[in-house]
């Protein structure tokens, strides 16, 4: 091949490629090899890495790669990645109003440069310096020359690294599935399992971030369920409804997808978090087990990429054996619970005993039916915790969904014929482990008896809210009513009947607070608490 009037030997560039070590060993041949051909005194190469411009080879000054690091929004070099046009520096190069200094990296010796970016798949992934010693008026030729050499580092870029990740990561990929499969098969705990699986598969093939949603059915959506991002705000994202974004398709169609850049695709949910965690190439995998889908395995790259046949089939391996685990953890936590269940039934048992106890210390019952409802709505709350436990998570259970059973349980029951009260529960049906689930339920089941019985008093109609708020380390939960307006001064500390000390007490337990107050005419119960991250 002939550019201008200099005669190229295009396969030595081609040798070189083949001949290569590592990228490093590549890109710092391609440099001395390019020095040569255009006849110039040196030639860097910067690459974008993350937010910065890492020198990653240099004929100048090679003791500099990988050390010299700059911002990409700045320098020639962010001038050209930035635009994607070449810049051509005649002479003077420290007094051009781009140029930005390296401590240490002395440029002066080479005043005049022709830069040309690097592109891969249209996109510019860094920029390639011709430097001359003598002021430079590049004729067409050697400006053509450069522009071709350019595009041959970059072409050999894009090939090696290819290659090298269809080849090594092939060579290991076997490796890397049986080592995944087989720790996901030895360990009996879901949380384990789930952890296991996003650290050792982004491990394993150099992901940026791995995550598993698992399928609430109850609810129809994927919940985010375990991941190696140490970013809280990427720990905090929502569940996805059934059919939205990609992972919701996926479990629907129980097809694995590729996105070959989240940042663009408009179908994908959370592009700023992207952007934020530097996310690019996305696939999807369904985790199966007998035709029926149990959740997602969901894998992301730093930079644009395809992923190739072998590696998709590696994924979806490693998600059938995923799938296989946990639904042989949550049959193993099931077993266990069966086992533990006359356990935690003593346990509830003795707590009956002892609000029973406290109730036969107190002597304000009107009568014998008053004191057996009191006793019958604690032992349903303890009750309601069970049964969402035997329909929900195993071992967690939603305050929410707790709080949507005390009421149907109240309106069922407890409410006489004469009043017409509507509830509302709304906010975050945040997971707790079965003790403090426990606790709650017993506070909930307190809070909403006194809204009625108390509060509806003499008011006949009226509102009963149940809220539920989850801040970064603690849960509020307020019951308030729009009956009948607190006595003034009223001091729960004196005032308080049973079931307000009961709150009071348990809130002492789980580590919080509790309040009752009116606020704009509604009588509010907060009863705020420090989560526990496991029981």
């Amino acid at each position: 091949m002939a550019t201008g009037s200099r005669s190229v030997d295009w396969n030595l560039f081609i040798r070189i490629a083949a001949e290569a070590r590592s990228e490093d060993h590549l890109l710092s041949e391609l440099a001395h090899l390019c020095k040569h051909v255009l006849d110039v005194a040196e030639v860097d190469i910067v690459l974008v890495e993350q937010d910065e411009f890492v020198l990653r080879a240099s004929t100048m000054a090679p003791e500099f790669v990988r050390r010299m690091r700059v911002s990409k929004l700045h320098g020639l070099a962010g001038k050209v990645v930035t635009s994607g046009v070449r810049q051509i520096v005649k002479k003077d190069m420290g007094q051009n109003p781009a140029f930005q200094h390296y401590n240490g990296y002395d440029e002066s010796g080479c005043p005049s440069a022709i830069i040309e970016p690097l592109v891969i798949h249209k996109g510019v992934i860094g920029a390639i310096f011709f430097r001359k010693k003598e002021p430079w008026e590049p004729r067409n030729a050697s400006i053509q020359l450069a522009e071709s050499l350019a595009a041959t580092v970059s072409g050999l870029l894009a090939t090696y690294r290819t290659a090298y990740e269809a080849g090594a990561a092939a060579s290991h990929r076997m490796g890397a599935v049986s080592q995944v499969t087989d720790i996901l098969s030895r360990s009996p705990y879901l949380e384990e399992i789930l952890q296991l699986l996003v650290n050792m598969t982004a491990q394993q093939f150099h992901y940026r971030v791995c995550t598993v949603r698992l399928l609430d059915e109850t609810n129809n959506e994927l919940v985010l369920r375990a991941t190696q991002a140490s970013s809280k705000g990427y720990q905090r994202k929502r569940a996805i409804r059934l059919g939205e974004s990609i992972a919701g398709r996926v479990i629907v169609e129980q097809q694995t997808m590729i996105v070959e850049d989240v940042q663009g695709d408009p179908e994908y949910i959370g592009h700023d978090l992207a952007v934020e965690q530097g996310l690019r190439s996305m696939i999807c995998v369904p985790l199966l087990i007998q035709e029926r889908a149990v959740g997602v395995l969901t894998c992301y790259t730093d930079r644009v990429r395809m992923f190739d046949p072998d590696e998709v089939d590696a994924l979806e391996t490693i998600a059938k054996q995923a799938a296989v685990s946990i639904e042989h953890a949550k049959l193993q936590v099931r077993n266990t619970l069966m086992q533990e269940m006359h356990h935690r039934v003593k346990n509830n048992l003795q707590q009956v005993v002892s609000l029973l106890r406290l109730q036969l210390r107190h002597k304000h019952y009107a009568n014998l039916e008053a004191a057996i409802n009191d006793s019958l709505r604690r032992i349903l709350a303890i009750a309601a915790v069970h049964d969402l436990l035997s329909r929900e998570d195993l071992d967690h259970v939603g305050i929410k969904s707790i709080a949507e059973a005390l009421v149907t349980h109240q309106q069922q029951s407890f409410i006489a014929p004469d009043k017409t009260i509507r509830f509302k529960v709304r906010g975050d049906d945040v997971r707790l482990n079965m003790t403090q689930a426990t606790q709650v339920a017993l506070v909930l089941n307190e809070l909403i008896s006194n809204a009625v019985e108390h509060g509806f008093e003499k008011t006949s109609e009226g509102d009963v809210h149940v809220t539920v708020e989850v801040g970064d380390d603690d849960v509020g939960v307020w019951v308030s009513n729009s009956g009948d307006k607190l006595q003034p001064g009223f001091d729960p500390q004196v005032h308080s009947h049973l079931g307000l000390q009961i709150v009071a007490n348990l809130a002492r337990s789980l580590g919080g607070h509790f309040v009752i107050e009116d606020r704009l005419g509604w009588t509010v119960t907060e009863v705020v608490f420090a989560r526990a991250s496991s029981e």
